[in-house]
């Protein structure tokens, strides 16, 4: 036997119920499963996501946020410059941060350069991602007298109906 006074029965029992006293029975332990923790119950990501967060995290991890910016820029330009202001331009092109609107008009490219400022803040706004530094208003298409392989520098016909 042990040098230490035995307990009585009652308090080993009580103290092998709570613990803190190892029992004479072995218990039979239940082997685990080793857990990678991507399909463990109630833990962090486990919730399920909507598709318009599953649709954010695929193109943020895709690089796509500007393009769809852009996109979404011309899609939208109604509601950017206004309903009456999109009646008579549109935006035709955007290269190196600056975006080129045409008009319907000379009179009315100019009327959208003094308002410049407040449809680029506008743009800068609603879509940060599209990259745009800088708007460039034109006018319509005319036609040029100087295109094709024969084309020479200069002022271009001048009493050519006279």
């Amino acid at each position: 036997m042990s040098d230490e006074p035995e307990l009585p029965e009652t308090m080993s029992t009580y103290l092998r119920l709570r613990g803190l006293e190892p029992t004479p029975y072995r218990k039979k332990k239940r082997r685990r499963r080793a857990d990678d923790g991507e399909n463990a119950p109630f833990t962090p990501g486990r919730d399920p996501r909507g598709l318009g967060d599953v649709l954010s995290a695929l193109t943020h991890s895709a690089g796509w946020e500007a393009q769809l910016s852009r996109e979404d820029l011309v899609r939208t330009w109604d509601e950017v410059a206004g309903a009456d202001t999109a009646a008579h331009t549109r935006p035709v092109a955007l290269d190196a941060g600056t975006l080129t609107v045409q008009a319907d008009s000379t009179a009315w490219a100019k009327q959208l350069q003094l308002m410049r400022a407040h449809i680029l803040s506008e743009v800068l706004r609603r879509f940060p991602e599209a990259g745009v530094e800088a708007i460039r208003f034109v006018g319509p298409d005319v036609p040029s007298w100087k295109w094709g392989p024969r084309a020479v520098p200069g002022r271009g016909p001048r009493d050519t109906y006279g």
